[in-house]
């Protein structure tokens, strides 16, 4: 492949670094790293400083934080959108959004290519490379994991010794990590095996149970037509409303969860995940929808949430079918305002009650006591429509 320069998504780890080393002895070309900055509580000066010293003809730092949460985290939560009933999709939904920053960066920097540090195992290239294409049709795709003969993080680690590159991973902790303002995952090292429990010293976020709190603590989320604003009453950015969040979960061990998934190449992998704050989003918005939303509309919304969820995790944030079910599920949000308050304990985020001036929870209606909105006498005829089919499913049985 003829390429004139390219840009790297650049996070500073063992892989990209690597690779960064890799594309300029490959190709003989500037490379540009482009490092997003999503939240991940990374110095991005000295990543951007590493880049430099690494072979970069220049590093690019993006600063995506709002755009992430407003434009991709939010939407999806719109959705309540869960892979296999567990994954909330942090590196899933964050992929789009950095191949976009680097398709708008390959402009400016008038490249001709990008490069990934994807593997050739994983779903991290599809998510890319769907993007790349679906931005700009013409552009130039480099996968060193899918070419080179760098076959295992082992030998990326005598690579990185032997050109003097820093290595951040330690055989004592070879997990691969994927961080921002959303989540943080673990892949690899001891977690290939499925069978043994992740070692306490892996997680950097989120308390054990056993070290939170021994006091629940209660938070309020203010909502406007689906989307988050305000925590305890205080009006946020989306960023920083998250970020808000992201404390008190984590304090109260909330957004654990270890899973086996099954990858969009065919195969399964083990994932550990902690999502503080969107595990406390997703309760709230789940409570405050039951009290706002109409019945079918909730239901046929919930049956559209695995196709949703799939398209996210498979990397078609810019297909057309994503955008026209987007376009359905916002329409759903219209009434969905209001506040729900939880309560945050030992790992649990417990729904502690919900209000809004768009309810369709009338007490009226549903009380125990006597009321004069309700005939309980209607009953009767509803039932016997709907047995009907039942009991002639059972007479023509009995001839």
């Amino acid at each position: 492949m003829n390429v004139n320069k390219i840009v790297l998504a650049y996070s500073g780890g063992l892989d990209t670094s690597v690779i960064l080393r890799w594309l300029k002895e490959q190709y003989g070309c500037d490379v540009v790293a482009f490092c997003a900055d999503l939240g991940q509580g990374e110095d991005l000066r000295a990543v951007k400083r590493k880049a430099l010293q690494t072979g970069a003809s220049k590093a690019v730092v993006g600063d995506l934080r709002e755009e992430f949460v407003k434009d991709y985290v939010f939407p999806m939560l719109r959705a309540n959108a869960v892979y296999e009933g567990s994954y909330l999709l942090g590196t899933s939904i964050a992929r789009p959004l950095i191949a976009k920053a680097q398709i708008d960066t390959a402009a400016k920097e008038r490249a001709d290519a990008v490069s990934h540090g994807a593997t050739g195992k994983g779903n991290d290239q599809v998510r890319f490379e769907l993007t790349y294409y679906a931005l700009k049709p013409g552009i130039k795709v480099i996968a060193p994991w899918r070419v080179w003969d760098l076959n295992s993080r082992s030998a990326l680690m005598t690579y990185a010794r032997k050109h003097g590159i820093p290595v951040p991973v330690t055989k004592a902790k070879p997990y691969s990590t994927d961080r921002n303002i959303f989540h943080i995952s673990y892949e690899g090292g001891s977690l290939e095996d499925p069978w043994k429990e992740p070692p306490p010293d892996m997680f950097v976020w989120c308390r054990s149970v056993e070290k939170a709190p021994n006091r629940a603590e209660y938070v309020e989320v203010d909502y406007l037509r689906g989307d988050p604003v305000a925590v305890n009453g205080k009006k946020l950015s989306p960023a920083r409303l998250l970020a808000k969040l992201n404390v008190l979960g984590a304090k109260h061990g909330v957004g654990r969860v270890d899973v086996v998934e099954n990858r969009y190449v065919g195969m399964k992998s083990r994932g550990v995940y902690e999502t503080p704050g969107g595990t406390i989003l997703h309760a709230a918005h789940r409570a405050l929808e039951s009290i706002t939303m109409d019945r079918e509309v909730l239901r046929l919304r919930d049956s559209l949430i695995p196709r949703y969820a799939e398209m996210i995790y498979y990397g078609y944030w810019f297909a057309p079918e994503r955008e026209v079910l987007q376009k359905t599920i916002d329409a759903a949000q219209a009434n969905v305002s209001g506040k729900a308050r939880l309560k945050l304990y030992k790992g649990n985020v417990i729904v502690a009650g919900r209000k809004s001036d768009t309810s369709l929870y009338d007490p009226k209606t549903v009380t125990f006591e006597e009321d004069d909105v309700y005939h309980q006498g209607d009953a009767d005829g509803f039932i016997r429509l709907n047995a009907l089919r039942l009991r002639l499913r059972r007479l023509s049985k009995a001839k």
